[in-house]
This record gives C-alpha cells, sequence and structure tokens, in this order.
C-alpha cells in the first residue's frame, strides 16, 4: 500500500497574516503576571485534553481541531493564527501529525513558546516504518505508556513557564499518571481476553502500529501513516485478499476517516466468498464529541479496546 509522506505547502498569504499578527502581538506589552491562566492553544483535541489534566485550573486551553478531524489534512485559518499569536504556549503532536500546518507552526516558533510532544520523546520509543520516507510514526497516544511520557514533557514545559505554580503542577501530573497507569492495565486485561489468532487490526489508516506494538496485535491499514496518502485499488485488493485468507472476523472505520474506504474492502473481502464485518467505529485522530465519554482520551482509549474486543472475539 502507499504510504508515502506528502508535503501540504502553506499560502504565502497566511504566512504573511502569521508575521503580521507576531508584530502586533510583540508591542501589546501583555504580561502573564497580569493573568490568571495561562493562555494555551493545542493544535488537537487529545494534546489539549493532555493540557487540561496537567494544567488544570492554572490554563486556559483552546483546541483548534475538534472530533471528526483529520490532523494530516487540517489548515490553519486566519482566525488559527489569531489565536496562537495570542497565546502563551502553543502545544502540537509534531512528528508531522499536523503536515499542513508546519510552515506556520515553525514561523510562530521563530517568536512563542512552541512545544511538540511527540518531538520532544526519545527516537528509541519511535517507530520509523521506512515507507514513510525517515520519519516517525506520529500516533503515539495509542500507546498509554508513550502518553505518559508525553504528559511529562507536558508537565516540564508548564513548570518552566509557571514555576511559582510547580508543586501544583507535580500534583495533577502524579494523579493523572497514575490514571494512565490504569487505564494501560484496564486495555491489557481486555485483550487477555481476544484469542491470540485473532489479535489482527484492520482499519482505515494506519494510526494504530503503537497500540500493536504495546498490546501485541498484527494492525494492517488501508491508508498510510498519514491520510494525504491516498489509497488505491490495488491497496483494497491487497488488503482484502489479507482478510478473506486470515478469516479475519471484523475491520474497523475511523471517525476522521471516510467510511467508503472500508465499505470498500469490506466489499471486496465478501467477492472472494467470506464475509466480514465492520466492528464499529474507532477514534484515531481525534477524540469523541462534547458530552460523549469518548470526548476525553481516557473515554476514547476504553471505547476503542472495548469495540475491538467485543468485535474480534465473537464466533
Amino acid at each position: 500500500m502507499s504510504t508515502s509522506k506528502k508535503r501540504i505547502s502553506c499560502p504565502v498569504s497566511l504566512i504573511i497574516i502569521v508575521t503580521s499578527y507576531l508584530l502586533l502581538s510583540g508591542c501589546s506589552g501583555d504580561s502573564n503576571s497580569a493573568k490568571d491562566k495561562i493562555n494555551v492553544v493545542a493544535t488537537t483535541g487529545i494534546v489539549a485534553d493532555l493540557v487540561k489534566n496537567i494544567g488544570g485550573d492554572k490554563v486556559q486551553v483552546t483546541a483548534l481541531m475538534g472530533p471528526g478531524v483529520d490532523p494530516h489534512l487540517y489548515k490553519a485559518s486566519e482566525r488559527d493564527v489569531s489565536r496562537m499569536a495570542d497565546a502563551d504556549i502553543i502545544f502540537f503532536n509534531g512528528l508531522h501529525l499536523e503536515g499542513a500546518m508546519a510552515e506556520v507552526l515553525e514561523k510562530l516558533g521563530n517568536r512563542k513558546k512552541t512545544v511538540g510532544v511527540g518531538n520532544n520523546i526519545p527516537a528509541s520509543f519511535l517507530l520509523s516504518p521506512p515507507q514513510f520516507a525517515n520519519a516517525h510514526d506520529p500516533h503515539i497516544w495509542f500507546d498509554v505508556r508513550l502518553w505518559m511520557k508525553a504528559a511529562k514533557v507536558v508537565h516540564e514545559h508548564l513548570v518552566r513557564f509557571d514555576e511559582k505554580n510547580q508543586e501544583y503542577y507535580d500534583s495533577a501530573m502524579s494523579a493523572y499518571l497514575e490514571e494512565l497507569q490504569s487505564l494501560h492495565q484496564y486495555v491489557l486485561s481486555r485483550v487477555e481476553q481476544i484469542p491470540e489468532n485473532r489479535r489482527v487490526l484492520i482499519t482505515a489508516h494506519d494510526a494504530f502500529n503503537y497500540f500493536g506494538r504495546a498490546y501485541g496485535f498484527e494492525v494492517r491499514g488501508l491508508q498510510g501513516i498519514s491520510t494525504a496518502a491516498e489509497a488505491g485499488t490495488g491497496d483494497v485488493q491487497e488488503l482484502a485478499e489479507f482478510i478473506a485468507s486470515r478469516k479475519i472476523p471484523a475491520i474497523f472505520v475511523e471517525s476522521s476517516v471516510p467510511v467508503r474506504n472500508i465499505e470498500a474492502v469490506q466489499a471486496a473481502v465478501k467477492s472472494r466468498g467470506f464475509d466480514v464485518i465492520i466492528g464499529g467505529e474507532l477514534f484515531s485522530d481525534a477524540m469523541g464529541s462534547e458530552g460523549t465519554p469518548e470526548a476525553n482520551y481516557v473515554g476514547m482509549v476504553r471505547h476503542n479496546i472495548n469495540a475491538i474486543t467485543a468485535a474480534l472475539i465473537v464466533e
């Protein structure tokens, strides 16, 4: 399947807007000491949720990307640029997840405190698929233990910015790490219910490789690690042959990737004389809608492993 990295250029006009906002914000004379909370902008909802858990009452967090938004293709609007220019800190995932925003983030990073949580995790913990042009897989949150490392990155930079409240951040991080450790154990306990020969996860794109490494799954995605690399007919047929030959009982759609891609695979499998069900929707690059259990990271992970287990243990 095609998994080449695709660079999406940022319009020159938007770069000019970024520069203008930075010049204006640099003359504002506003200081953090006059504010009750640190003004944080996060690119994805998943990163925003992490900052909220560590920053608590000391931060005001705005997420640029909401539920169902694909961060690989997301392009910053003028409003986004304004929000980032006014922020005290910008947290983003990094590792090329926000591919279409790369130039904007780089420009802002020259004048603003910007933190790529994935970029701050040692490379020895990261996956580097050979087909992804010498880049790391950005979907680190699917290994809960790696997301615990991301929490420490957020904690470190909040403390650097707001040292007087270190004790508060230390306490919040300690509590959240305990919650994440419990989540990791929950995922392991659910995986144990799935027979080993059924621990094969088929999804719309290659977002779950860290999940596979951490929890013992063979993982296949129709599209590449970045959804900017489109799947072709050959990819569909190749994946369908794999599913039919292995008699894999279920495949999954993703909340931020079009359903038609996986439906095409399902039809191709059926033409080979085997019926594979769509086992449900997984949250991959975005969390669920506000007010749902999947609207935060812990709820999203619990939903995913519950859906995977339910579909793969069915006889």
